[in-house]
């Protein structure tokens, strides 16, 4: 397959610490140029990852023809505007989580997603740990499975971080309950109908840095999740079936380059002494989500997840901020 042309959009560092470094292993992706709003710094990003071109402009990148793809990790709330330059300019785009700030925003994106490929990046469920949990979650090794559990949370006081500045999409539930609500749509493969939350604001920055959420599923299944970002760091998720329970050692940051271990528990000891453990061999989730979307690009693989997926995600968010106000449950 003939590499596809990426460009990056900022100097932001989830490109820089895990994206790009990702794209650069990816036997799929050749990076060939780099915009920022500061040139010097685009060219010492340049220099550092061997990238022949910075821009110096948003602008300048889209107009550049030989670009077919954009990673575009900018702040939350420029997810969808520059998505969307990006679009009309005929680049493919896949766009960091969360994708818009509301669904209605995120519904912005019809307009474009029949003339290119727009997805959310979700680097986990390209994570074999994710795949082969789903995979028996769907084969009934579990029983029925009707509850998954997850927390997930980091420390961050910084006030001069994006994910402490509500006004442009700071807060943890867009940061990292995006987690716990995508996962739990790929494991039971259906959408919640209502959700109820309770929220916790930073009284300085106005941000939610805790949200403990409820989402029903119908069906007897239910998601339960704790995120924060003024906790200890701890991730883990717990997926309960009738026969057998499944943990998550770490679900949403595993180590790149490392393998990881999925834990399975059929409760017959309370002591975690009929507990077998699994090893899941060493990946790099965001190699593997840039290759899959490249060769969608090429037309090798259909899109795994599109701008429909998004927007349905971003209405689960909504609905949990909508339940914050009322204090009660929202259907989604």
């Amino acid at each position: 397959m003939k590499k596809v042309v990426w460009g990056v959009l900022s100097t932001a560092k989830i490109g820089w610490e895990k994206v790009m470094p990702a794209m650069l292993k990816s036997a799929h992706c050749e990076i060939r140029a780099i915009a920022s709003r500061n040139l010097e710094k685009g060219r010492a990003l340049a220099d550092q990852f061997g990238i022949p071109k910075a821009y110096g402009s948003y602008a300048e990148l889209l107009a550049d023809p030989e670009i077919e793809a954009i990673y575009n990790p900018l702040p939350n709330h420029e997810h969808v505007p520059l998505t969307l330059a990006a679009a009309r300019a005929g680049k493919h785009v896949l766009c960091e989580k969360p994708v818009a700030l509301t669904a209605k925003e995120a519904e912005q994106l019809r307009e474009v997603a029949d003339k290119v490929h727009i997805m959310e990046a979700f680097m986990v469920r390209f994570h074999p740990q994710w795949l082969s949990v789903r995979e028996r979650v769907r084969a009934g090794e579990l029983g029925d499975v009707r509850s998954i559990h997850t927390y997930f949370s980091y420390f961050n006081n910084d006030a001069g971080n994006i994910r402490n500045m509500a006004d442009i999409g700071g807060g943890a539930l867009y940061d990292i309950g995006c987690y716990p609500i995508v996962t739990a749509r790929f494991l039971f493969g259906c959408e919640p109908k209502r959700v109820i939350a309770l929220v916790d604001r930073d009284p300085q920055f106005q941000t939610d840095r805790m949200v403990s959420a409820l989402l029903d599923f119908g069906g007897g299944r239910r998601l339960d999740f704790t995120v924060s970002t003024q906790s200890v760091p701890y991730q883990r998720v717990q997926v309960c079936g009738t026969d057998k329970r499944i943990e998550i050692e770490i679900p949403f940051n595993a180590p790149l380059g490392g393998s990881t271990k999925v834990h399975t528990d059929d409760g017959k000891r309370l002591d975690g002494g009929s507990t077998s453990s699994e090893v899941i061999p060493a990946c790099d989730m965001y190699t593997l989500e840039i290759d899959a979307f490249s060769q969608a690009v090429r037309g090798e693989i259909p899109l795994p997840y599109g701008v429909e997926d998004a927007i349905l995600n971003m209405r689960v968010i909504d609905a949990l901020f909508a339940s914050e106000k009322t204090g009660a449950w929202v259907n989604v």
